[in-house]
């Protein structure tokens, strides 16, 4: 299935990790459903601020964040090793937010290592979520995927066996 061209906060995500990745995700070719790493983030999610009423909150049938708790915009992830695309995602959701007249915070919580990230909405960010926002859209509109990049978290990327499926072949041989 064809994904919708609106760019939200999980392409804005892929956007930082990998433009190719980006492109696949949003021409429809998803690998994420078997994704042992995406599961464990499903089951995170899902357990996730148990005492709080407003989770996995859909703004405007746009996009949904995980949770609003006063101030603040949160985000649940495992760990903090993609930290610029979660802040990337946590940006585009605030600016969403301002755009409709909300002012908020972002709070990431990275669970694994029990720490937490602020992150807030300044003029450079906004800046910096507009200019991706354009840069995505470029992107998504091309005719062909980008390039392939053998960046260091590609064995554990859900799209790995869509990208390097030839590679492997190549080593048996």
């Amino acid at each position: 299935m064809l994904q919708t061209k609106t760019v939200g906060g999980v392409d804005l995500a892929y956007y930082i990790v990998c433009k190719r990745k980006l492109w696949l995700y949003k021409k429809g070719i998803g690998m994420e459903s078997e994704s042992d790493r995406v599961l464990e983030g499903s089951i995170l999610h899902e357990t996730s601020y148990p005492r709080l009423n407003k989770k996995e909150i859909l703004i405007d049938g746009a996009f949904k964040i995980d949770a609003i708790e006063g101030e603040y915009v949160r985000e649940i992830k495992l760990s903090s090793k993609m930290q610029e695309s979660d802040k990337m995602q946590m940006l585009f959701y605030l600016y969403q937010l301002f755009l409709r007249g909300m002012k908020k915070k972002g709070l990431i919580s990275y669970t694994k290592e029990k720490k937490t990230v602020e992150v807030l909405l300044t003029e450079e960010n906004k800046k910096n979520i507009q200019r991706a926002i354009a840069e995505a859209y470029l992107i998504i509109d091309r005719d062909t995927p980008p390039p392939i990049q053998k960046l260091r978290y590609c064995k554990s990327c859900a799209y790995y066996p869509f990208c390097f499926s030839r590679e492997d072949d190549d080593d048996d041989a």
